[in-house]
């Protein structure tokens, strides 16, 4: 379901302006037609999540520097004034990702599929995503794949937690309890 998911979102990044692109070809006309029918929620879930793996790789950067380079009583301000710039940072990165969606969908998508498909085809895609269970499904998808994940985490958190638990056993090992004397 997830890969269906990721792939009906990946197909999503559709824009307006493809659709409403002036060309002769009628199978680029349907092509993008299909590629914005495709658009659906899970396209903003996708950018969010786009913008939340460069937000993680900042917060892997730079938290162990806060906890070398501030000292512990300035810890919990840093820290906040931390999360204020990473929520900023986050809101941005969606945007900036957001404004190409359209011209990545115009450039790679439409082509993509106008090649791939007949033009009877594309109208059949077309069909598809325009009949009242699709729409449905587009609209529903985000509630089924969070309720699936949340209760998938409900049912493997007690083991994932013990698994943890024997990590950071060997990581102990591994590493010690004390700083290394320098």
């Amino acid at each position: 379901m997830k890969k269906l998911i990721t792939t009906l979102a990946l197909a999503g990044l559709a824009c307006s302006t493809a659709l409403h692109a002036q060309t002769t070809d009628p199978k680029t006309e349907w092509a993008a037609k299909v590629v914005a029918l495709q658009q659906g929620p899970e396209l903003e879930r996708l950018v969010s999540q786009l913008a939340g793996s460069s937000t993680q790789e900042l917060i892997a950067n730079w938290a162990p520097r806060l906890d070398a380079n501030v000292a512990k009583t300035q810890q919990k301000k840093a820290s906040a004034d931390m999360n204020a710039e990473l929520k900023k940072y986050a809101d941005d990165a969606s945007k900036i990702i957001s404004k190409q969606v359209s011209k990545v969908s115009a450039d790679t998508l439409v082509p993509a599929y106008a090649e791939r498909f007949t033009l009877d085809e594309l109208k059949q895609i077309a069909s598809f995503f325009e009949s009242p269970a699709i729409k449905k499904y587009q609209t529903t998808a985000p509630e089924l794949g969070n309720l699936f994940i949340q209760k998938l985490v409900d049912a493997s958190r007690a083991d994932v937690a013990a698994r943890a638990k024997q990590f950071d056993e060997a990581a102990l090992k591994i590493v010690g309890s004390k700083p290394a004397k320098k």
